[in-house]
């Protein structure tokens, strides 16, 4: 299973980031995708999910600002994050589940400045 994120970066409050992620070596249509984030010092949080049937759900403090998508002919999964603030800051893991356990890939980092 290989996951790769990109798209993180620097950007200023009140900006946007979109991050990517290309999923290989999973039965992409069939599984639950996702992003979560880890802030410096702080535990690792969802941030959103999205079914294989396109349901989503979010962490709470993130509803109206995220928004996740997929596409399953592509194996992307998307996070199209607005209105950035510094407390958005850490690193974004792309995130699935196989053989029943958490997997995560390599992370991109998003820096929000004030």
């Amino acid at each position: 299973v290989q996951l790769q994120a990109s798209g993180g970066g620097l950007v200023q409050a009140g900006g946007s980031l979109r991050l990517s992620c290309a999923a290989s070596g999973i039965n992409f249509r069939t599984k639950i995708m996702g992003w979560y984030r880890q802030a410096p010092g702080r535990q690792r949080e969802m941030v959103a999910r999205i079914t294989a049937g396109h349901a989503a759900d979010y962490a709470e403090s993130l509803k109206g600002r995220f928004t996740i998508s997929r596409d399953n002919t592509e194996k992307m999964v998307y996070l199209q994050m607005n209105g950035l603030e510094p407390e958005d800051t850490g690193v974004y893991y792309c995130w699935t589940v196989y053989n029943w356990k958490d997997v995560w890939g390599p992370g991109t980092q998003v820096t929000v400045s004030s």
